[in-house]
This record gives structure tokens, C-alpha cells and sequence, in this order.
């Protein structure tokens, strides 16, 4: 009954969602209203660094939850949660980011870092990259470089080019006329594709050069997850301004931008609320954030996270396996079709493993498990998979 009515009255987001009915989750597993457990390789799409129903958040939660919630808009109500928060991101960032601004989600993150770059530089031209995703309002969505994804939405907002990521030629395009380049310091959607050759500090030098602000998009990499708490400490490179969400919350939606006193500044003046949040970086949600972000800190996770990266790519191997892209514990399987990886993610889900597509490339197959998962689990689920590759072929 319950899966007639999740078709007849929730908006569906594709032609052939997974319905699971969910009874309740904890740790690396998702338990079904059968009691079928599933190993989550997924994490809420990066989003459950800790797992799920990890103690020290769900405690969080209550303990403001028996103070306060929503009180006032952003900006104008000294709350702890809020304030603690933005402290500890900022302790974690290098000097110049120094000023948080926290929404509800990281596409909301995206939205107020456009107006930000545009707001400072006076100028309109946004750069992003072919094959990047940034969220999927209006304004994410327009420096999305997926024709596919964005011609049923045309128009959208004007002044955007696209450079291929990785491509120094393309740098040359970052000229005096735009106000920010938008980068995903990782690539998601595309491939899990990593920078090379110094690329993204060759973007800053440039963005510098021009008098341009560098966004990097740290929505999926950052908040431990590639061994480093921010994506772009692997890179030699310092952004302008950066967006953080999904692995922030622990589970609850959250996201921020975040740059310097100077730059976040204008949002304030000329005009006053130049960007406004009413649930913005809501109590809850705050709390939530900064116990996350405090285990993630305090513990030796990220130092965990690349251990078992070396451990998937050990486990990982199978003629029908391409190639492992990402880093840390955003790993992407490369197989040789998409019609194979579609039927390992969906024959891995009858076995009770939880794995999941990519938005742009048809032959990845996502592991994004929490970072709290063991090295036990790791090895259940990687067996599995080769298993079923087995089985496939």
C-alpha cells in the first residue's frame, strides 16, 4: 500500500526510483520494512559522514531541541549552535576565510556565492566547467555544463562560459570581465575527476591576475572525506570564497559559503540583504553540524579514510573494472558499459549492498560509504561486488 501511495502523491525525481520503504537506519546499515539490512556504500549521497543515527548527533539534536529551535531569520539572533559552528569551520580554513554564511543547502550555497563574486567585482561573466554540477535551482543549474540537464530549463541566468576542467588553455578564457570561476575541486557528476598538473592553483593564480574570485565547490569533497577536512588541501590551492554542505550536516541539510571579512561584507550594504535566509543555518540543523564536524576533528577519521581507500583499491580489482577515480571515501568504479553498471548497482541491491549511479557518466559506480565504516564492512561489501561482477559476465 505504502508504495502505491509513495508513486501516487510524491513528485518523482526519475522514470524508476529504488522504493525502498525504510523502517530505520543506524551505523553502516539501512534496515526495510521486511527487515532486509542493506550496507551502505551511499551515505545519503555523501551526505552521512558518521553513519547514520550516530549517537553524539542524534544527542545533539535533543539537547537543543529541549532549548530552542527557529527564533529569527539568519543573521540577526546570537545562537550558540550557529556561532560554535561557524567557529570551528573557520579554525579548519585557511586565515583568509574567515566569515561563514550558513543556508540550507549547499545549491543555496552555490546561489549566494554567485551574488557574492558578482556583488564584490562589479562585473557579471561567471566561468564554470563542462560536465560540473553545483546544485539544481536556477542559478546552480545555469553554471551546470550539461546541455542535456539544462536546455528544458532555458532561459537561465545569462553571462556564463564553460572551460574543460583540467585543460590550461581554457584558463586563458578567465579574463577581466569575470567576476568568479566556479570549480568543483573534485568533479562529481562527471567521473569523480581529480585535478592534475596544479590545476586548480593555476586557476587561482590567474583568478588573481585578472582580479576574479575562485569558488570552489567543496559541497561533496569537503568534511573529511578525501583524508583532508577541505577537498582542497590536496591541491596546493587556496579559493576566494568556498561552498560546503551534504557530509556538514551529518545527516541533516545544511550548507554554507565562506570567505573573507572584506568580500562577505558586501552582502550587508548596497543594498541590505543582499542575500537572506529564513531557515538558514537553523538551530537544529547547527547542532547537528557541529557535532559532526567536532568528531570528524577531534577522532583520527580522516586519517582512517585514506587507509581504507588503499583497502577498496586492493578489494577492487576485476578485469571488467577500468579504473578507481577519487580519492579518500568518494570512489568511482569505471566499468566498460552502462548497461554493466547499472546491473551491478541493481543485482548488488538484491544482495543487500546499497550502490548508486553518477550524474553524468553512464559506466561509474558510486562508493561513497560513511566515514565511519569499518574495515570489515568494507571488505563484506567489496566482496559482493566482485560476486556479482562474476555473476554478470
Amino acid at each position: 500500500m505504502n508504495n502505491k501511495d509513495f508513486f501516487k502523491y510524491q513528485a518523482q525525481t526519475t522514470p524508476h526510483p529504488l522504493a525502498i520503504e525504510i523502517s530505520h537506519a543506524e551505523g553502516s546499515y539501512i534496515y526495510d520494512i521486511a527487515k532486509k539490512k542493506y550496507l551502505d556504500f551511499i551515505a545519503g549521497v555523501s551526505a552521512n559522514s558518521l553513519g547514520h543515527n550516530h549517537p553524539k548527533v542524534s544527542q545533539a539534536i535533543k539537547n537543543q531541541l529541549s532549548k530552542y529551535t527557529h527564533v529569527m531569520v539568519y543573521g540577526e539572533f546570537i545562537q550558540k549552535p550557529q556561532l560554535e559552528l561557524s567557529k570551528v569551520l573557520v579554525k579548519n580554513l585557511p586565515t583568509s576565510l574567515e566569515t561563514v554564511y550558513l543556508t540550507n543547502s549547499g545549491t543555496e550555497a552555490t546561489e549566494g556565492s554567485l551574488k557574492l563574486a558578482k556583488r564584490f567585482t562589479g562585473r557579471s561573466e561567471i566561468i564554470s566547467c563542462r560536465n560540473a554540477y553545483h546544485g539544481n535551482t536556477q542559478g546552480a543549474m545555469s553554471v551546470c555544463g550539461v546541455e542535456e540537464q539544462n536546455q528544458a530549463f532555458r532561459p537561465l541566468i545569462p553571462g556564463v562560459k564553460f572551460i574543460e576542467f583540467n585543460n590550461e588553455i581554457d584558463i586563458q578564457s578567465i579574463t577581466r570581465k569575470t567576476a568568479g570561476v566556479i570549480i568543483e575541486t573534485i568533479q562529481g557528476g562527471a567521473g569523480f575527476i581529480e585535478p592534475k598538473n596544479d590545476y586548480l592553483l593555476k586557476v587561482q593564480e590567474r583568478c588573481n591576475e585578472v582580479g576574479a574570485l575562485l569558488i570552489l565547490d567543496e559541497i561533496q569533497t569537503g568534511i573529511g572525506r578525501t583524508g583532508k577536512f577541505w577537498g582542497f588541501e590536496n591541491y596546493n590551492c587556496i579559493p576566494d570564497i568556498v561552498i560546503t554542505g551534504k557530509g556538514l550536516g551529518g545527516g541533516m541539510p545544511i550548507g554554507g559559503f565562506i570567505s573573507s571579512k572584506e568580500i562577505m561584507n558586501c552582502l550587508k550594504e548596497h543594498p541590505k540583504l543582499g542575500h537572506i535566509t529564513t531557515f538558514g543555518g537553523h538551530p537544529l540543523i547547527a547542532a547537528a553540524a557541529l557535532a559532526t564536524v567536532t568528531e570528524i576533528t577531534k577522532s583520527n577519521l580522516m586519517q582512517q579514510v585514506i587507509e581504507k581507500e588503499k583497502l577498496f583499491k586492493q578489494l577492487l580489482i576485476h578485469n571488467e573494472i577500468l579504473e578507481i577515480r577519487g580519492k579518500g571515501l568518494m570512489l568511482a568504479l569505471i566499468v566498460k558499459s552502462e548497461e554493466l553498471a547499472s546491473k551491478i548497482i541493481l543485482k548488488s541491491l538484491d544482495r543487500g549492498l546499497l550502490l548508486f549511479w553518477l550524474l553524468f557518466e553512464g559506466k561509474a559506480i558510486r562508493i561513497t560509504p560513511p566515514l565511519t565504516i569499518s574495515e570489515d564492512e568494507i571488505k563484506k561489501g567489496c566482496a559482493i561486488i566482485i560476486d556479482v561482477i562474476d555473476e554478470l559476465i
